[in-house]
Order: structure tokens, then C-alpha cells, then sequence
């Protein structure tokens, strides 16, 4: 009798030599993580896959739509675990072959890791596809580019039949490369951004800066709400917010209209940066994207890069155009989310004609005219968070205890 398990199929972890364990044991973790709302029974090792089986079988069903957004994974399928017998592979790949949607064209690999298994995996293929043809009389057989590729593998004490399975997102899992702090908005870029880097491994800490007292909150329900919807990849750890309002109105009052923007950015950097001291990241993360924006020339990102003293700023979608972020977005599901109008900083008191082209001189003397350190400290000092769920990797700072008193989880409804 065979049972159905998931299998799950990893790249870059298989090339990673010693450190490979580590990486593996990052991936059970948030994988482990990920399936918390389901009846897992055991999740392991299998000979370079994870094998994920369940108390109740239709969560063996559910599972790969959650297992493929979890970086780290390569691929999942939906496997059949038999007896290591030509009946039970047989019978097995007729199963899987059956629940493969519709195909024209198939073919069987087969793949053994034991050697006290007699048979050759070249009449495993002979076998197991003559049993395919005569249960599916109608479909050919196709050796290169079929539609589908039944695979049969005997691994330890049983076979393992399943056919091609879902793409997961790949990557690195989430807490292998470190915390970064990601400033992130509820437009569509900085979430695509965010997710970026928590792909290849980083933990996020995501930095909000909020429009308020001068504007609503309305910003940062949407920044909930859209972290809510990256939850399943597990890659956010705490979501900081800051009340920019104030000191926004204060460099619209005293500085340059044209050099607003390039300033508010300097504070939000600077910000950001103390901030990752404080957590111990190692990185800054933006959705910048060259020349999308007047604050996104070179000169322009190159004036607000001169305010971070230490650490590197990532941007990993500014050679993306709009229509490959806004793809991705919806991929994400944060599209709709970031389609919605919000009241939040990002709008509030531009400049008619801003500054595309600063020079580096003029910014420096502007940034210096508004006495920027009491103003950093006190936005630092107005800093609140909300903890979030599903990222198993992230460890709180012991300071800045401050929480945010209406978006955290236990109020959010």
C-alpha cells in the first residue's frame, strides 16, 4: 500500500560542501515553521530532499502550495512512498501519472541509492512504463521535452514515485546570510525588494516611516497588511515604525524645495542605519530603481548614500524597469495591496520641481543647516515595532521595547 508524502528539492544548499549542513538545518527550521498550521508528522532528511508526511492526508495536498514559497526550495512534489516491489512501483506511477493534470507525452527515470535493490534501473523504466502504457493506452511515450516525467526512486527501504511537481522560489533559507534593515513603504517596489533579499537568506527587519502626526496611519495598516501576505516565505522578523511627520514639515520650512526629497531620504538612512546597529544587521535595503523617480538618478542616490557612515545599501531591483516589479508584485500578492491610495510619507510636502541632478556640495550644506543629529535622536526615540510571525531565525535586539500599540498582532483584526 503506498501513502503520499511531499518531497521537497533543493539547488544552492546541495553546492554549499561543509557548510552544507547548516543551511539544511535552516530549512527544516522555517520549513517546520511554515507548516505550523497543518498536521505535520515528520519532517527530515532524505538524501538530498526534505521529506514532509502528515497525520491527515489532505494536508499532504495542501502543503506544496506552502512549501514552494519558503526560500531555499527548489521544487515540491506530491510523492507516492511504496513497498520496494514492481507491483507497488507499478501501481504507484499509475497514481501519480493519473493526478498529473492533462498530458499528451510522458516518460519514467528511474534512480536507485541502494545497491541491494536488484533490479537495474534501465528495467525499472522498462517495467514501470509498460505498466504506464497499458493503464494510459491513449498517451505516448516520449524520451526528450515529454510533458511529463514520471520519476521512480528507491531510497533506503522504499520507493518514492512522483511526477514533476511545483517551482519553488529558490534561494537561500531565511537567517543564513544575516539581518538586514529593509525600508519599506506600501508601494510596490520596497516589498518586492524586501523579499529579494530575504530570498538569498537575509532576515528583514522592515523600517516604515509613517506620515504621522501631519497624515493618517493608513500607510501602515497597508505595510501590515502587505507583510501579512509575504508571511508564508518567512522572512520578516519585526516591522519597525517611525512617525516622520514632524521633522518632514521641518525641512519643508527650512531647507531648499528642490532638495526635500534627497534630505527626508537622509534622514530615513541615517535612521536606518543606527537602527541596524542596534539589530545587528549588516546591510541597508531599498526598492530604488535608476532613474524611476527624480530621487533615483545617480547623482541624486549618491547624495543620500554620503549620510550612511558604515554600512552597504542594497538595491536589488534598480535595474528593473516597472513592469517586472509590478509582475513580481503581483507573483508576491502584493500587487492589490499596493494598488490601494494611502496617506503616508513618501507624499507629503513634495516640491514642484525637485532636485534630479544634486550636487554633492549643496546637499551636504543643507543637511548641515537643519542641526540633523537632535532630529535623528528623536525619531530614533519615537521608534516603535510589532512583532511578527513566521520568521524562526530572527532574535530581537534587548532595547527599543517600545510597541506599537495598534498594529500589533494581537490587535490587528
Amino acid at each position: 500500500m503506498a501513502d503520499p508524502v511531499c518531497l521537497v528539492s533543493y539547488h544552492e544548499i546541495g553546492l554549499k560542501g561543509k557548510n552544507r549542513r547548516l543551511f539544511e538545518d535552516a530549512l527544516l527550521l522555517n520549513l517546520r515553521t511554515a507548516l505550523d498550521g497543518l498536521s505535520l508528522k515528520h519532517l527530515g532528511r532524505l538524501q538530498g530532499r526534505v521529506l514532509a508526511t502528515f497525520e491527515d492526508p489532505a494536508d499532504t495536498r495542501l502543503a506544496p502550495a506552502i512549501i514552494r514559497q519558503v526560500p531555499g526550495v527548489a521544487r515540491v512534489m506530491v510523492a507516492w512512498r511504496c513497498a520496494r516491489s514492481e507491483e507497488a512501483l507499478c501501481a504507484s506511477a499509475i497514481a501519480a501519472l493519473s493526478e498529473a493534470g492533462p498530458f499528451e507525452t510522458f516518460k519514467v527515470h528511474a534512480k536507485k541509492s541502494n545497491t541491494d535493490f536488484a533490479m537495474h534501473t534501465l528495467d525499472m523504466n522498462r517495467v514501470v512504463g509498460a505498466a504506464l502504457c497499458e493503464a494510459f493506452p491513449d498517451k505516448k511515450v516520449l524520451m526528450k521535452a515529454p510533458d511529463v516525467t514520471v520519476h521512480v526512486n528507491i531510497v533506503g527501504g522504499d520507493g518514492y514515485v512522483f511526477c514533476d511537481g511545483v517551482r519553488g522560489v529558490g534561494g537561500l533559507p531565511v537567517g543564513t546570510a544575516g539581518k538586514v534593515v529593509s525600508l519599506l513603504s506600501s508601494g510596490f517596489d520596497s516589498p518586492v525588494a524586501t523579499w529579494m533579499v530575504g530570498r538569498r537568506g537575509a532576515c528583514v527587519c522592515p523600517l516604515h516611516f509613517s506620515g504621522r502626526p501631519v497624515t493618517s496611519d493608513d500607510g501602515e495598516w497597508l505595510v501590515r497588511d502587505i507583510l501579512e501576505a509575504l508571511r508564508p516565505a518567512g522572512i520578516a522578523g519585526r516591522l519597525y515604525v517611525v512617525p516622520f511627520g514632524e521633522v518632514q514639515r521641518q525641512v519643508a520650512l527650512d531647507a531648499p524645495p528642490a532638495l526635500r526629497v534627497i534630505l527626508y531620504r537622509r534622514f530615513m538612512f541615517r535612521v536606518a542605519e543606527r537602527l541596524a546597529r542596534i539589530e545587528g544587521a549588516k546591510a541597508l535595503v531599498t526598492g530604488e530603481s535608476l532613474g524611476q523617480v527624480a530621487s533615483q538618478t545617480l547623482d541624486n542616490i549618491q547624495a543620500v548614500d554620503d549620510v550612511v557612515e558604515e554600512l552597504p545599501v542594497l538595491r536589488p531591483l534598480i535595474g528593473s524597469d516597472k513592469v517586472e516589479i509590478i509582475e513580481r508584485a503581483q507573483e508576491l500578492g502584493t500587487f492589490d495591496l499596493s494598488s490601494q491610495q494611502a496617506t503616508d510619507c513618501c507624499t507629503l510636502f513634495m516640491p514642484r520641481r525637485p532636485e534630479t541632478h544634486a550636487r554633492l556640495a549643496a546637499v551636504r550644506a543643507a543637511w548641515e543647516a537643519l542641526r540633523p543629529e537632535p532630529l535623528v535622536q528623536g525619531l530614533l526615540d519615537s521608534i516603535e515595532y510589532i512583532d511578527l510571525e513566521g520568521c524562526p531565525s530572527y532574535r530581537p535586539p534587548r532595547s527599543l521595547s517600545e510597541r506599537h500599540s495598534d498594529l500589533s498582532p494581537a490587535k490587528v483584526v
